[in-house]
């Protein structure tokens, strides 16, 4: 049970990448730009948790569905994983949203992509 929300994230990432594999819309549009923005924003939100760890805003929990396990004071595992899914998340429905508002797109294109 220790590490059930782990496993819940890193289901949700499958998720969002078979979404983006079936419609090409970040990872499988252009890799290389994908994982830099991933890398990139995954980076840029632990900034943020740690500036907020150091002014004691941040605390980490205790939950019996995570692992326990932590990075740095107040830094869960799950964290970093979460920021991932955060960003791949985002990035999924933005290209998403920005193909479904294009005025050039159709039902049929946004259907039958392979």
């Amino acid at each position: 049970m220790g590490a059930l929300y782990l496993a819940a994230l890193l289901v949700g990432i499958g998720c969002m990448l078979l979404l983006d594999h079936r419609f090409r819309l970040f990872f499988w549009h252009d890799a290389a730009i994908a994982s830099l923005i991933t890398v990139l924003g995954t980076a840029l939100f632990l900034v943020w948790d740690v500036a907020g760890i150091s002014l004691g805003i941040f605390l980490r929990g205790d939950s019996p569905v995570a692992t326990g396990i932590v990075l740095a004071p107040e830094l869960p595992l799950e964290e970093p994983v979460f920021l991932i899914f955060l960003v791949l998340c985002t990035m999924v429905i933005y290209t998403g949203a920005v193909r479904l508002l294009s005025p050039r797109a159709s039902t049929n294109e946004l259907v039958d992509q392979p």
